[in-house]
């Protein structure tokens, strides 16, 4: 395999650049890769914590990351979210493959000047932090995590949704189509997420979702209302807007073209020569976005790496397992109420 030539250089020879620390707004930010594409990105959680770079799902854009930024604080954790090409304020790349993400990586750990980081590859964006453990240089990263992660097809398909085939097949066999039907939906949302009919549905469903959480965890329930200090329904309801539309923010071709890459029997390197030490893998056993079978092959053929599973569905894992999976991850990173670990 040919290793993109900006990675052979070393963190430490090169200058610091700028950090963007200072922008006013953390969740808008932008850089230009050497190629002249840009990439965007997101900061929440501690702007002095432990650096985690986190890769978002399919389709969706760094606002992801935004639905944990108290999680990130109270871990004591810096997190970066990346938008990948095409989605959010990231540069469609045409012809682009999981094997060329780490690249953009490593252009970005320079660009804010962290020599070493940890990884989290969340949904769709599992292959893409296995591929920087495949590529980048092993003492950049302090760990490489798959969260829910989408798994290889060349696993099998049992268990995968009829709407993942479906869109599977359509992106090969139509793909400008696929584009198209996709942009008209996404426009036909944009046009009704704020009228009475689709915000009342949107909060009874989350309202029903937030207690039936709640009441799992064993939170005292007053009347109708759940003791918590979690966001409110309206503000979920916003945020999961903000990011649907912003994956989409360049239309649908980024969507295209990722569908075709995660649902490829061959993500452009064999799993036995990922030599990272270690991949650590967390999934649920009730995921129905990405069976839990494809999962464990991964696991069987990774020299070194972990999975740990979950009786849960692929979003009941971040919903209740996330702080969990993430003093895992990045124990350097300690809490807020404990300090730093040293």
């Amino acid at each position: 395999m040919k290793i993109p030539t900006t990675l052979t250089r070393s963190l430490s020879s090169s200058p610091p650049r700028f950090i963007h620390t200072s922008k006013p707004n953390l969740e808008n930010q932008t850089l230009t890769l050497p190629d002249g594409r840009t990439l965007g990105f997101a900061e929440y959680g501690s702007p002095t914590g432990y650096p985690l770079l986190f890769f978002h799902g399919f389709p969706s854009s760094r606002l992801e990351a935004g639905s944990i930024t108290k999680l990130a604080h109270r871990r004591n954790i810096r997190l970066f979210a990346l938008d990948r090409p095409g989605f959010g304020l990231s540069t469609f790349q045409p012809n682009r493959k999981i094997l060329d993400w780490p690249a953009d990586v490593f252009e970005f750990a320079h660009h804010v000047n962290i020599e070493r980081f940890a990884v989290l590859g969340g949904s769709g964006g599992g292959p893409y932090a296995l591929a920087c453990a495949r590529v980048l240089p092993h003492e950049m990263m302090s760990a490489v995590g798959l969260f829910a992660s989408a798994g290889p097809w060349r696993a099998g398909t049992a268990g995968v949704p009829r709407l993942g085939h479906m869109t599977a097949m359509a992106v090969r066999s139509w793909p400008a189509g696929f584009t198209m039907v996709a942009d008209a939906m996404v426009n036909f949302l944009k046009r009704t997420a704020q009228t009475d009919v689709v915000t009342r549905y949107l909060d009874g469903l989350l309202k029903d979702e937030k207690k039936e959480s709640q009441l799992r965890r064993g939170e005292p329930e007053i009347g109708d209302k759940t003791v918590s200090a979690e966001e409110s329904v309206a503000e979920r309801r916003e945020l999961i807007f903000r990011i649907i539309f912003e994956a989409f923010a360049q239309g649908a071709r980024g969507t295209t073209q990722e569908a075709e890459l995660l649902s490829d029997l061959d993500w452009g390197f064999d799993f036995e020569d990922v030599d990272y030490d270690k991949v650590q893998i967390w999934h649920g056993t009730q995921d129905k976005n990405a069976p839990v079978q494809q999962i464990r092959y991964l696991n069987e053929r990774l020299p070194h790496s972990i999975l740990t599973e979950y009786d849960g569905s692929h979003f009941d894992l971040a919903k209740s397992k996330l702080e969990e999976v993430l003093a895992q991850l990045v124990p350097e990173a300690g809490s807020v109420e404990n300090g730093p670990k040293t």
